[in-house]
């Protein structure tokens, strides 16, 4: 059986087609035929959701599951006459974040070349950008499609006072997000605006200088000086010469003879540091002689005895 040539194929709409997660929609299902009984049925994913007989129909539901953004499809029907809309589907909706604004900056000597960017790294896309000074736009608005920054560039002269930007990220009305203001100072002509970055990095350059030329002052000093105690031989023939003796010595002893065999030793030590100087030390090993008990002297009283003996050096 044929179509009525007025019947034509339903239309099935809703007023959004891009929705935030848990958002409450509705659609409607209509014909431009206002004379003809029809009835509809709606459909998602093949799933019946609602029927109406004789008047168009409008379905309400919350989206919450991505299964349920659709397809959904509408049919409409007269006597045993039957055709169907076009699919319909829902988008979610990510909100912007708020964006990150970058500045970079050359100052010359009377002007001040500022470019600005910014970017909200999540949020559905388009999103547009606008710049701001101060409470004042600055600049157009630029939309994104993909995920980069927005860019802008300005002049301003060197005023000496302080400027203040920020930058709005917007993908839906009422759904927008700015960015934290940045002050940028303008120091006026005369400034120097790399002096803050070159006086770090002098003081820097001469601690390692300074740094550099001790160790390689006196790391020699100290490796000459070990050299030399690990060469020196630790004794002199046979006899040891980290060895203590202790006497009182009477300088005008009346004895001033020798024993014989007593005559002091003495050797020479030569000891080569790595430069290459050779360094004499002169060891000697003193002989003590026993003294008769004729001599000696009483002090304090007769409370305190010393005995003196020679030292032969």
């Amino acid at each position: 059986m044929a179509c009525f040539p007025e019947f034509t194929q339903p239309c099935l709409d809703s007023k959004t087609h891009v929705i935030m997660k848990g958002q409450n929609v509705s659609l409607i299902c209509s014909n431009q035929n206002k004379s003809l009984r029809i009835t509809y049925d709606l459909f998602r994913n093949g799933q019946h959701l609602g029927h109406k007989e004789g008047e168009p129909l409008f379905y309400s539901l919350s989206i919450t599951e991505a299964h349920e953004l659709g397809p959904y499809k509408c049919k409409a029907q007269v006597l045993n006459c039957t055709k169907y809309s076009h699919p319909f589907n829902f988008t979610f909706f990510d909100p912007v974040t708020t964006p990150m604004l970058n500045i970079n900056i050359i100052q010359m000597k009377t002007d001040l070349y500022i470019t600005l960017h910014c970017i909200s790294f999540s949020g559905s896309l388009p999103i547009n950008y606008t710049f701001f000074e101060k409470n004042t736009t600055v600049s157009p608005v630029i939309s994104k499609n993909v995920r980069e920054p927005a860019e802008f560039n300005l002049t301003r002269n060197n005023t000496g006072e302080v400027e203040e930007y920020k930058c709005k990220a917007e993908n839906m009305p009422n759904h927008a997000k700015y960015s934290q203001p940045f002050p940028i100072p303008l120091t006026g002509g005369d400034s120097c605006p790399f002096c803050l970055w070159l006086l770090p990095l002098g003081l820097l350059l001469v601690l390692i200088v300074i740094i550099l030329t001790l160790a390689f002052w006196i790391l020699p000093k100290h490796k000459a000086k070990k050299a030399m105690k690990d060469k020196v031989p630790r004794d002199c023939g046979n006899t040891p010469m980290e060895v203590g003796i202790y006497a009182n010595i009477h300088k005008n002893q009346a004895d001033k003879e020798s024993a014989p065999g007593l005559e002091p030793r003495s050797c020479v030590s030569t000891a080569q540091d790595e430069t290459g100087h050779s360094e004499e030390i002169h060891y000697t090993i003193p002989v003590f002689q026993e003294v008769k008990p004729k001599d000696y002297e009483a002090c304090n009283d007769g409370k305190t005895v010393h005995v003196y003996s020679e030292l032969a050096i």
